[in-house]
């Protein structure tokens, strides 16, 4: 028997679908920040509870939570930023720069020629970096809007998160709310899976690192064991491209003993991302490498750098609903 979609098209429904898409246009801009606000909730809120339980203060204990997970995000993105301008610093005022001039100056080219394109060069890079700089002062508000918007949603999902939840179970058919609950609880096993299986995979990995390479001596240790971290994140990477760098770093520079060694170590590394990946997410939705993959690579293209985080968020979720209802509506018909 047909569904006649006219029975359901009337004025109030014609209303709420007018609303919702009015709505959804004024929220698109901002909508990664809100995506990221729910899923930072979701880590923050057990904080908060334990806060809770000792302080009694709701708003307070969410903002003291907040303060304890997204307080070290910023200082390791603003540890980031700064090793990475010491380093460019360090590499200008090293020898290795000086001696390039040196050996240019004994070139056997017109040296005023060179020169000239140096500084045309120069002009063209200043000249766009002073746009940049614009741009980014342009660009300023909104980078304040959107985190605003990102703290106040965070804050908000962390206390009525629930609420939120029973508030779209309402809209939902009774003959399909036992959906609707599997399915809310698969999308918590990937958030989980993917936090303990990726995220704490990654700053565990990334730990080993810094030790390793500062116990090896090599200088911006931490930031090494840092970059192995984050590289540890995308799949296929791993922390390869850190220790074959190092390796054939000393190689070039005749240390033989310490290339075998940082390999060995790197290779330590990367197997035991075999041991604990699977240990930590074992428990929770299993989620094929290739839908991470795409979300990593994908992501920062949709979203910028937030993309990091919500892409492969958001094809792992959407793979456990279709799973959910696969299981549900056609292998469970059968």
């Amino acid at each position: 028997m047909g569904v006649d979609i006219k029975s359901y098209m009337n004025p109030p429904v014609l209303l709420v679908i007018f609303l919702i898409v009015i709505s959804l246009m004024f929220i698109f801009p901002v909508l990664n920040m809100i995506l990221l606000g729910a899923i930072l909730a979701y880590l923050i809120r057990p904080v908060a509870n334990k806060i809770q339980s000792k302080l009694k203060f709701s708003s307070i204990s969410i903002l003291l939570a907040m303060v304890a997970v997204l307080v070290p995000l910023i200082l390791l993105i603003a540890y980031i930023s700064y090793e990475i301008s010491s380093v460019i610093t360090s590499f200008l005022a090293s020898n290795y720069y000086l001696d390039l001039n040196q050996f240019i100056s004994q070139l056997p080219v017109d040296i005023n020629s060179i020169n000239s394109s140096i500084n045309s060069s120069a002009s063209e890079i200043g000249k766009y970096l002073l746009q940049y700089a614009v741009n980014f002062l342009s660009k300023f508000l909104n980078i304040s809007l959107d985190l605003f918007i990102l703290v106040c949603s965070v804050f908000y999902f962390v206390r009525d998160g629930d609420k939120c939840l029973n508030f779209v179970r309402d809209f939902v058919p009774d003959d399909s709310k036992d959906f609707f609950d599997n399915t809310v609880e698969s999308v918590k096993d990937v958030l989980r899976s993917i936090f303990y299986g990726h995220f704490l995979t990654s700053v565990i990995i990334g730990i080993f690192g810094a030790i390793g390479y500062s116990l090896l001596g090599y200088p911006y240790g931490i930031f090494l064991g840092v970059l192995t971290g984050i590289l540890q994140l995308i799949p296929v990477f791993g922390p390869w491209p850190i220790y074959w760098a190092l390796f054939f770093m000393d190689i070039f520079a005749g240390n033989y003993p310490r290339a075998i060694v940082v390999l060995l170590f790197g290779f330590f590394l990367s197997t035991i991302d075999m041991y604990i990946r699977p240990a930590l997410s074992s428990h929770y939705a299993e989620i094929h490498p290739l839908i991470l993959l795409i979300g990593f690579l994908s992501g920062p293209l949709v979203y910028g750098i937030v993309g990091f985080i919500v892409g492969p968020l958001i094809l792992g979720i959407t793979y456990t609903v279709l799973d959910n209802y696969r299981k549900e509506y056609l292998l469970g018909d059968e």
